[in-house]
């Protein structure tokens, strides 16, 4: 799991090793350094947070109108294949 600097405190650190989930998350200034932070894999979870941005662009899916589950995900369908459809025009 990639996290921020929120996620930076013993206890997450814990529930995600008892999990064994690997975790790739940055030391606060006043914590030890922790060896093997892969700053690689750190700074691919750029890509997740713009996706979730871009998403949300299509206000419907931000604001959450959608009250059942299956109307969301057609919504958020409909706002990738829109963001899709974008980036496709703008290589054209």
């Amino acid at each position: 799991m990639a996290g921020d600097l929120a996620y930076a405190v013993e206890h997450a650190r814990e529930w995600l090793k008892r999990r064994r989930i690997e975790d790739v998350i940055p030391t606060k200034s006043n914590q030890r350094r922790r060896p093997g932070f892969d700053r690689e894999k750190y700074r691919r979870r750029n890509v997740v947070e713009r996706c979730i941005g871009w998403i949300k662009e299509f206000r419907r899916v931000a604001t959450r109108y959608e009250k059942l589950a299956v109307n969301y995900l057609a919504m958020v369908k409909l706002a990738m294949m829109r963001r899709y459809f974008r980036l496709l025009s703008d290589t054209a």
